[in-house]
């Protein structure tokens, strides 16, 4: 593409994904949604600027077609790179004091947030297709994950990342997409193994168990599976932290390598855990887990350099790019109103009630457990790709792949603003009743650099 090209449509680009959520904020809605909806005015279902832009500038070589592809292949790499910093810097705000004293809700969350969801996602297949286990494994999969990539921006935007609810919550969604990604990997192998598709490649991702014969390992698969897991999650921690630590002695907080030492730490955590088929959203929190010490130390300017890369540029191409890709004609052709209406229902019930009962028993208020199980029922980029991949393997046919797309829509939009309300009607704060557990000072939006 050619560089003036690139140049004209990325200011395009950036001005309207500026304009738009600043214009939003007078109605007071919440900076996901604003980019969100940004995206849907930029993409293909909306004004389509990349596309409408690209014919004038076809007189400058490049033909209007390859401008389009090389610009959203841009932006949906820069979406990912928003999407590792993201959970990075969830993993950075991580209080283990928060964590000690969340024990219970963590617990209540994980366990209740993931049965309870995945039981119903189990049955509404059954309903549908009862002697297809494979598919009931991977449709309670998708039920039981999370989106880390909504929860963590309204529980910062909120200010209670570092209080006891806002600690158990992130912490249960991280694990709950964890159990979900082992979950989908069982389902996938166990679809090959009933279709003796032991050798097909899964496209689209870099998994050693999607490229060999997972049939060598026979019904082991699960348990190693597990074990891989757990090692790579205990040893990425501490190795992580150990050389943060080495390079912090080594180089200065002001120091612009330091910044890009700790960067190529995170990737390397995350491109690890992809070889191991564990998801981005897990490595790229885990390694900022093992760097929180490291970046909070010394008036959290290494945290503050972070977290200006990330939410003053690289972030919000995630939900632009997220919303570029929403396709409302898959409401016209959703297929069969049953599996939706079976489908939306049954997330969104068990999803807030499993939420509601494990913040309820941990002690919180019912306004407190009711916005927590509203936090979980956002669906996104890791039940969009599972999705994907089961379309991919054949798994889940047209019909369930469209309604995924639907739930993630409906699922996804309404809810921050949902959870906001709910907080400010009811006044919660949570500021006073986890007071002795508050860590330092939290960096406020305008202390960024």
């Amino acid at each position: 593409m050619n560089d003036s090209a690139f140049l004209i449509l990325f200011i395009a680009f950036t001005a309207m994904m500026s304009v738009i959520p600043f214009f939003l904020r007078c109605f007071k809605i919440p900076m996901v949604i604003s980019l969100l909806v940004a995206g849907m005015l930029i993409g293909p279902t909306g004004l389509n600027l990349v596309s409408v832009l690209s014919e004038p500038l076809a007189f400058l070589g490049t033909p209007p077609a390859e401008t389009v592809s090389h610009f959203n292949s841009l932006v949906n790499s820069l979406g990912a790179l928003g999407l590792m910093f993201l959970m990075a810097l969830a993993g950075m705000e991580a209080d283990f004091r928060l964590i000690n004293s969340a024990k219970k809700p963590v617990i209540l969350l994980s366990i209740l947030t993931f049965l309870i969801p995945a039981a119903a996602g189990y049955w509404v297949y059954w309903y549908f297709k009862p002697d297809d286990l494979p598919g009931k494994l991977l449709y309670a999969s998708l039920f039981a994950s999370h989106s880390v990539g909504i929860v963590f921006p309204v529980i910062r935007e909120l200010k209670l990342s570092k209080t006891r609810f806002g600690a158990a919550v992130l912490i249960s969604t991280v694990i709950t997409d964890i159990a979900s990604i082992i979950l989908l990997a069982v389902s996938v192998q166990l679809h090959r193994q009933w279709n003796s598709q032991a050798h097909m490649v899964i496209k689209g991702t870099l998994s050693i168990f999607d490229r060999m014969d997972t049939s060598l390992l026979g019904n082991s698969f699960t348990p190693v599976f597990l074990l891989i897991v757990f090692l790579y999650l205990a040893v990425t921690i501490f190795v992580v932290s150990k050389l943060g630590n080495w390079l912090r002695k080594i180089f200065q907080p002001s120091e612009d390598m330091l910044i890009t030492l700790l960067l190529l730490v995170i990737l390397a955590t995350v491109l690890v855990g992809e070889l191991l088929g564990i998801n981005l959203v897990v490595g790229a929190f885990i390694a900022g887990l093992g760097l929180s010490k490291v970046v909070q130390s010394q008036d959290m300017v290494i945290f503050r350099r972070f977290e200006s890369i990330g939410y003053g540029f690289l972030i919000p191409f995630l939900f632009v790019s997220i919303g570029m890709k929403t396709d409302f004609s898959v409401f016209a052709q959703g297929g069969n109103l049953a599996i939706i209406l079976y489908t939306v229902l049954g997330l969104v019930i068990s999803k807030v009630l499993s939420g509601f009962i494990a913040m309820k028993c941990s002690g919180f208020s019912a306004p407190a457990a009711l916005s927590a199980g509203l936090m979980t029922v956002p669906q996104l980029s890791a039940t969009l790709a599972a999705a994907a991949i089961g379309k991919d393997l054949g798994i889940l046919d047209t019909q369930f792949f469209n309604t995924i797309i639907i739930l993630a829509v409906v699922t996804t939009l309404p809810i921050p603003s949902l959870v906001r309300l709910v907080v400010e009607r009811s006044k919660l704060s949570f500021a006073e009743a986890d007071e002795e557990h508050t860590a330092p000072k939290v960096v406020r939006e305008e202390e960024l650099l």
